[in-house]
């Protein structure tokens, strides 16, 4: 399919462009578009300035056939997409009494008089239909100002558009031909593995035409999106199912997870499946991990607590580390991840017990003891207690140093639970 034939969004709005919000109707909408199977090749955030607005506009209906703006529908002087649609496709703009009343209705629902500025809203140009908002002022239009090219407007409100997309774009878009297949995705999630070793390991999926395999990255978590496009989504989801196996068989531990997986929802569910329990405690997360595990629902049944034992006093009295050994060995070291690790378990009566104890920076290293060097403790429930030595490196930064002691504890615990 061409680009001619793709739809492309465009996001209106000085406040997305300065960085004050996050762009997650974009996001949202581009996810849509590939379940609908519409082609998807370009995204644009424009300012609210008339003039580039417009020139966004005119390349947009060079390259797509659909366009999707969101944003710039409000009844201030800045809201400016309706007026800018309007004058470009030299289109007079119509008050639709239908949109009048319904605005000054949920007004007065709210025990409000509705301003004069909020008639603007009711402005929309000359042949175009109303896209309702159910919840909003702000109504948007369905517009085919020019044979083959149709827009669709929405409020910048990520709740209001999402309901107006699904309620009466989705219909709309599906009744004129669009939307003949379906892309469907599957996320497979990875940790202590690098991308570029992963994408060594799986270099002949990657290859592959349908479904496509792309590998991504982020804050230490490697990621392999797997998209089919197919007539169905059960049909894509079978053509998906033996990369995805395949995948797993190539990498083994690697692999944690799919899709809305966490290193902490997989292990809750390793934890429950073993009716087993988890303490933990902590230095220099400062309680991040045991945030992290009760993000999760249901973890009451499997995480028992945890000691944010930040000081070495708390250490000693709550978690039985030796004074003598923080006298000679430090804070950080193994000798007192393990018994931290030891005492949180016993103390809490768990199955597991976890520590992490670090330089997380961006002060209190030395030359021995770095900036994001981190030992990790590991008590099992047979016993057996383990320390590992992580140097994740002060360049990092102090929260990503931090991150990489929760998830790296608990992709440890993870394969212990798995082997």
């Amino acid at each position: 399919m061409s680009e001619s034939n793709a739809a492309e969004v465009i996001s209106v709005g000085t406040e997305l462009l300065l960085g004050e919000i996050l762009n997650t109707n974009a996001q949202f909408l581009a996810q849509e578009l590939a379940r609908l199977g519409i082609p998807h090749y370009y995204q644009t955030v424009v300012g609210d300035n008339i003039l580039r607005l417009q020139k966004a506009v005119a390349i947009g209906c060079e390259r797509s056939r659909l366009l999707i703006f969101t944003g710039g529908l409000g009844p201030t002087p800045d809201d400016l997409t309706t007026e800018a649609l309007a004058d470009f496709f030299q289109a007079r703009l119509i008050e639709r009494a239908e949109i009048l009343a319904d605005i000054a209705q949920k007004f007065a629902r709210r025990g409000r008089q509705m301003s004069p500025s909020n008639r603007k809203q009711a402005l929309i140009p000359e042949g175009a239909e109303v896209l309702p908002n159910p919840t909003g002022s702000a109504p948007g239009m369905i517009w085919q100002p020019r044979p083959g090219l149709t827009i669709l407007t929405f409020p910048g409100v990520p709740s209001e558009m999402q309901v107006m997309w699904r309620e009466t774009a989705v219909p709309f878009l599906l009744s004129q031909g669009w939307g003949e297949a379906v892309i469907y995705s599957r996320t497979l999630r990875f940790w202590g593995i690098a991308e570029s070793t992963l994408a060594e390991k799986v270099s002949a999926q990657l290859a592959l035409p349908n479904p496509t395999v792309a590998p991504y990255a982020g804050k230490g978590e490697v990621r392999l999106r797997i998209s089919a496009k197919a007539k169905t989504e059960a049909e894509a989801t079978q053509l998906i199912a033996p990369v995805a196996q395949q995948i797993q068989e190539i990498v083994g531990l690697d692999y944690y997870g799919s899709d809305d997986d966490t290193l902490a929802s997989v292990v809750g569910a390793l934890l429950k499946q073993a009716n087993q329990t988890v303490a933990v405690a902590e230095s220099c997360t400062g309680g991040g991990l045991g945030e992290f595990l009760t993000r999760v629902s249901g973890s009451s049944a499997y995480f028992r607590g945890g000691v944010i034992s930040y000081d070495n006093q708390v250490k000693v009295e709550l978690l039985g580390v030796s004074p003598e050994d923080l006298a000679q060995q430090g804070a950080v070291s193994d000798v007192v991840a393990q018994q931290m690790a030891t005492g949180v378990r016993e103390r809490l009566k768990s199955n597991w017990g976890l520590s992490i104890t670090g330089i997380a920076g961006p002060d209190g290293g030395s030359d021995t003891k770095p900036v994001g060097l981190v030992y990790l403790g590991l008590a099992a429930p047979d016993g057996l207690v383990e320390s590992y030595r992580y140097l994740f490196g002060e360049t990092r930064g102090r929260e990503m140093i931090r991150w990489f002691s929760i998830c790296t504890i608990l992709d440890l615990l993870r394969r212990r639970l798995v082997a």
